[in-house]
């Protein structure tokens, strides 16, 4: 399309998206958004490192025409427009972008920009990887145990924004209509007059391109699990069944590729004990059985009946090498992130959740402030990589804060594009720099006999420790 304050540099082309893969020209048109407050400086310094990366890695083959586009408070100063129409028709047109923090408007209107720009281009994955680079302060013992990514449901549950304020007609109505349709559920609140309403949408869709997203991204990358998250012991019918449902797609998508994690227990024990039968199987698999009903024993042998029909493709250990699907209760996995790391690997999970866990996890190897984020439509290829943390507006235009969660972002966009020299370049570069003790503040008040340095100066010794 013809843009009206959008400069299209020229000399560049589109990534485009051919029978469901990406097509990167050598180069490529990017979009960024710099970000408001701390993002001018990190920004600055970020691009400097992509730049440099890519130059390193193609000796001048592939290069980057980066185009800027507008949202936040540079957008409303220049346009009055939060977030103009153009950026996201450019982010629709470009398929791959890039942006820094952005300040949330108050009042009314948007309820957040980010959230914005994910329902506006259906962006239904967040994709947050969360792995320890060495040198990193961290609070806890083992930092280096933790490698995990998160795919967090980008567009349902409580972040759909159906809510009824108290005290408005429309929360008024709402409860009017629900006491008259359904008088046992409306009883359930316990004070029903004073209280908000939230709704919470989690639909088979929604869910399934969700975890079917998680599991073709591990299988690519040759990962060992894929744990459904879920708070589905007390929200049975949302988050039970996203749970339910993310086993199904699973099974019934990846069958070949995929065991799960109560049929690697069924097969493991058929291969100590031949002689098995299915209901000594179901003994060993749910230590209640004897206290079940004859309804519920039916139910789980005919469970390991069907795993038992997996033999020929899974039995004899062959369902060692395959993904491990399994699920975990939300609080439960809080807990293990932090005592039994190695434990968790992918994690497939709803959008709340996943808000907590990947910001719970990020504290435990550095904190937000290096942790990399995508949203991500992986039918049709858009993203758009992004700093996870906040605008810091007391820190702006002061060349001192930490730019790693936007350069990581980059790493993880230069990875989405196919270009892995750029993206291990990136990593190298900042692993060396953080080793050195060359930090900027945030790490170096945690480090002993650090070197402290600028952001401007941090993007130097990572472009230094590329070589």
């Amino acid at each position: 399309m013809a843009y009206t304050n959008v400069k299209v540099p020229e000399g560049g082309a589109r990534i485009s998206v051919k029978d469901g893969r990406l097509e990167v020209p050598d180069h490529p048109i990017i979009p960024f958004v710099e970000g408001d407050g701390t993002g001018r400086d990190i920004w600055r310094a970020s691009v400097r490192v992509f730049d440099a990366a890519v130059e390193k890695a193609y000796g001048g083959k592939r290069k980057v025409h980066w185009m800027e586009v507008y949202a936040g408070e540079k957008s409303f100063k220049m346009f009055q427009s939060w977030l103009p129409d153009e950026t996201t028709e450019a982010f629709n047109e470009f398929l791959v972008g890039i942006k820094g923090p952005l300040t949330t408007p108050v009042g009314g209107g948007i309820r957040s920009l980010n959230v914005a720009l994910r329902k506006l281009l259906d962006l239904y994955v967040c994709q947050r990887p969360i792995r320890y680079y060495s040198g990193v302060p961290s609070p806890v013992k083992h930092p280096e145990h933790v490698d995990m990514v998160v795919f967090r449901e980008n567009t349902e549950d409580i972040y759909a924004g159906i809510e009824f304020q108290n005290d408005t007609e429309e929360n008024k109505k709402f409860k009017e209509v629900f006491q008259e349709a359904f008088p046992k559920e409306y009883a359930k609140m316990r004070f029903p007059d004073t209280s908000g309403i939230g709704l919470k949408p989690v639909s088979v869709e929604g869910t399934e391109r969700l975890v079917r997203a998680a599991i073709s991204w591990s299988l690519a990358n040759k990962r060992k699990s894929v744990n459904i998250v879920h708070k589905g012991n007390i929200m049975k019918f949302t988050e039970g069944a996203f749970k339910d449902w993310g086993y199904a797609l699973g099974k019934r998508e990846f069958r070949n590729d995929v065991v799960t994690e109560r049929e690697s227990w069924i097969l493991g024990n058929k291969e100590k004990n031949p002689n098995l039968s299915a209901e000594e199987n179901a003994r060993m698999i749910d230590p209640g059985f004897e206290m079940m009903s004859p309804a519920q024993q039916s139910k789980i042998k005919a469970e390991v009946e069907e795993a038992l029909s997996l033999w020929d493709t899974h039995g004899d250990g062959k369902w060692r090498s395959k993904l491990l699907l399994k699920d975990s209760i939300a609080d439960v996995t809080l807990q293990f992130v932090l005592i039994r790391p190695k434990d968790y690997d992918v994690i497939a999970t709803m959008n709340l959740n996943g808000d907590y866990i990947s910001d719970a996890l990020a504290a435990q190897v550095g904190g937000i402030g290096i942790a990399p984020g995508a949203n991500i439509n992986y039918m049709t290829g858009h993203a758009i990589f992004e700093a996870t943390h906040g605008t810091a507006p007391k820190y702006a235009d002061l060349d001192k804060v930490n730019p790693g969660s936007v350069i990581l972002s980059g790493e993880m966009m230069f990875r989405y594009m196919g270009w892995t020299e750029a993206a291990d370049l990136i990593v190298k570069g900042m692993e060396g720099a953080i080793n050195a003790r060359t930090v900027t503040y945030d790490f170096a008040r945690l480090m002993d006999n650090p070197t402290e340095v600028k952001c401007s100066e941090f993007a130097d010794a990572v472009i230094k420790h590329m070589d």
